[in-house]
């Protein structure tokens, strides 16, 4: 009786045994939450309201809140102060504050470089890369100009500093993008800084300037309502998105800039870091949330939205490649003369 009664006892603890370990493995999540705020986590953007960088923060704060990502709530702040010396120096000064992240866009190397304040972004934390954002030169539909040829050589034949370029903040990618023009075709613009990309945009809607070479998502609306004309991309190829925008152009439809006689390429971060000696808990349970948030079908469609190359990485590679875009913006930098002195 007493080997029978074993049996059961037996199985019982092997099934047990077996339901534990199915459970592990059905939740990964759970398993390795090692971290997870205990308090609202701040989401900073460096750069002001209707920009390329506030309206994907934007997007994932409502993806987050959609689909109950977090336990806590996600608070979106906008520090543009200084070309977004704010927002970087508001994070420097965060070390060991698990509670913050920042999106981060080009200014993470020109504001230091054009202004010598006092940070890098080896002040903070990399977590992951969103995407690559680009540039688009964009003109008001009601100009004859149909190539960037067409209205690079009105510009020259008007004269040094007639025609106007409106761009985000000084010193900052617009204009460097606006400098490499020139440098490139001997063409000479009057740049115009404004706080952010939705502003940049309706300059050129109301004819307050010429030009600018906004993200597309700063534009998309204006440009689907008729207002907007691209010109060109400044992008090794072609975009991949081939729906229709308007009802005659998909993104796909916008020529390069090499195409048109304007070989110059330039595409921008949108990635995000934390505070400075973040733990690797901490920083592996942001890289989870954005991975769960990248996977979303919204977010394949915001991407398509905004004509965004899907480029994503994490960890040393991350790291790796702003190292390198620091390289590379040291140098346009420097060429455009942009450099603190």
């Amino acid at each position: 009786m007493k080997s029978f009664q074993a049996r059961p006892s037996l199985a019982r603890k092997t099934l047990a045994k077996a339901m534990l370990v199915a459970a592990a493995l059905a939740s990964p999540f759970a398993a390795q939450a090692a971290w997870e705020p205990t308090k609202p986590v701040e989401f900073i953007i460096p750069a002001g309201t209707g920009g390329g960088a506030d309206q994907m923060a934007r997007f994932i704060q409502g993806l987050v809140v959609k689909h109950n990502l977090m336990k806590q709530p996600m608070v979106v702040v906008n520090k543009s102060g200084g070309a977004g010396a704010e927002g970087f120096l508001y994070m420097k000064g965060a070390k060991g504050e698990p509670h913050k992240i920042i999106i981060t866009l080009s200014n993470l190397f020109t504001t230091p470089m054009a202004t010598g304040v006092p940070f890098s972004w080896k002040d903070l934390t990399p977590v992951s890369m969103l995407a690559l954002d680009q540039f688009i030169l964009w003109v008001h539909s009601d100009t004859p100009y149909k190539t960037a040829k067409d209205y690079v050589d009105d510009v020259k034949k008007s004269g040094p500093n007639v025609k106007r370029m409106g761009g985000t903040g000084a010193k900052q990618e617009d204009q460097i993008i606006t400098v490499a023009i020139e440098a490139a075709t001997g063409a000479k613009f009057t740049y115009v800084p404004f706080k952010g990309g939705g502003a940049v945009a309706v300059q050129v809607v109301g004819k307050h300037v010429d030009s600018s070479v906004n993200n597309p998502i700063e534009a998309v609306s204006q440009w689907r309502a008729g207002a907007l004309r691209p010109l060109c991309i400044f992008d090794g190829k072609r975009s991949i998105y081939t729906k229709k925008v308007t009802d005659k152009m998909a993104w796909s439809d916008i020529p390069t800039c090499k195409e048109s006689g304007l070989d110059i390429q330039y595409q921008m971060l949108r990635g995000i870091f934390t505070s400075p000696g973040a733990s690797k808990d901490v920083v592996a349970y942001y890289e989870d949330l954005l991975k769960r948030v990248s996977a979303m079908p919204e977010w394949k469609a915001f991407m398509e939205t905004g004509a965004f190359n899907q480029t994503q990485m994490s960890g040393a590679e991350y790291a790796k490649w702003v190292a390198d875009a620091e390289v590379t913006h040291r140098k346009l930098m420097e060429t455009a003369g942009f450099m603190a002195k």
